[in-house]
């Protein structure tokens, strides 16, 4: 009877030993499979994935030239690049207040042709893609670096430079006829001793909580870039708390005087393509060349500071 007595007490222990340690690690084995070192991809963070369980929060991880440090639970950030070559270098992660990883895509709309050779004008292309992301409201409060700048201008003829694109973006700058209906808003705020967050490698780092516009080193093939970082919802729009924009003057030249441009890029064309992203407009690809939002830039071309209708819709539909 005692013998009896000491089995029955004794095999539910058994059996939680058996079953619930080695369940508990071939998940982890099977959801944690992350190189320990080096940049990460999606492949090696699925969708659903548990970045606190894999231990990545902080970990690089990239598309093409595009990367990001992976956020801590209950934050995203997203990052696009403008090209010489019109490669799409764009990526966006959220991270939700449980630690699952997910990457959201651009919202396309009105996408129309995709050839090349058939890119309608600027006023009558309709198409525009949204990050998700907006300033709800609260204004853009943005600086400048102390740094050099693109095309070499001072601190002020940059500032000057910035403010002009970031107005292209908050008061609708078109040709097409179109009144200014979008309700963001914006404030320069001075210059920082911060830089914008963003790495020699085309990579958003750990955000400083100022939006710092400057130049420096980018990805070759970069012309600019910005990250953008903001807090999910859970909704169709999330809140965007941080905006960066970086210029890659160690690759390529800038001018503000484009009248007497030989093979620069435009300070104001490609300042008003990243302004785009700063308030929430995502790129537009092949057949849409017309556009602000189209992914790459041509040396001394100045058509992109001038929004076109798929710039205006989308904006239009963010605010």
């Amino acid at each position: 009877m005692s013998f009896r007595r000491a089995v029955r007490v004794l095999l539910p222990a058994v059996l939680l030993s058996a079953a619930v340690v080695p369940i508990g690690a071939a998940a982890q084995a099977a959801t944690c499979s992350v190189p320990s070192l080096g940049t990460l991809t999606r492949a090696d963070l699925p969708a659903g994935t548990s970045v606190v369980d894999c231990q990545a929060t902080g970990r690089v991880l990239r598309v093409g030239n595009a990367g990001v440090e992976i956020p801590a639970p209950g934050h995203g950030v997203g990052i696009a690049a403008v090209s010489a070559t019109g490669a799409e270098e764009v990526l966006q992660v959220s991270v939700s207040t449980d630690g699952r990883i997910s990457y959201p895509q651009f919202t396309e709309h009105n996408t129309g042709s995709l050839d090349v050779t058939a890119s309608p004008s600027a006023c009558s292309d309709g198409a525009y893609s949204l990050t998700g992301t907006e300033w709800f409201g609260t204004k853009y409060k943005w600086y400048i670096g102390d740094g050099g700048m693109p095309g070499a201008l001072s601190q002020s003829k940059a500032q000057a430079a910035f403010a002009d694109v970031i107005n292209n973006i908050t008061g609708s700058y078109n040709d097409c006829g179109y009144t200014d209906q979008v309700s963001a808003l914006s404030q320069y705020m001075g210059t920082t001793t911060y830089e914008s967050d963003i790495s020699s490698t085309t990579t958003c780092t750990t955000r400083d909580g100022e939006s710092t516009w400057d130049a420096g080193n980018l990805s070759t093939g970069v012309l600019a870039a910005t990250c953008w970082w903001y807090q999910p919802s859970g909704q169709a729009t999330n809140l965007t708390v941080e905006a960066d924009v970086r210029y890659n003057t160690t690759d390529y030249n800038f001018t503000d005087s484009p009248s007497t441009c030989t093979s620069q890029y435009d300070v104001r064309e490609v300042g008003t393509h990243e302004a785009g992203h700063v308030f929430g407009l995502g790129h537009v690809g092949s057949g849409h060349t017309n556009l602000t939002m189209y992914t790459a830039s041509n040396a001394c071309d100045t058509k992109e500071r001038t929004l076109g209708k798929g710039d205006v819709l989308g904006l239009r539909a963010l605010y």
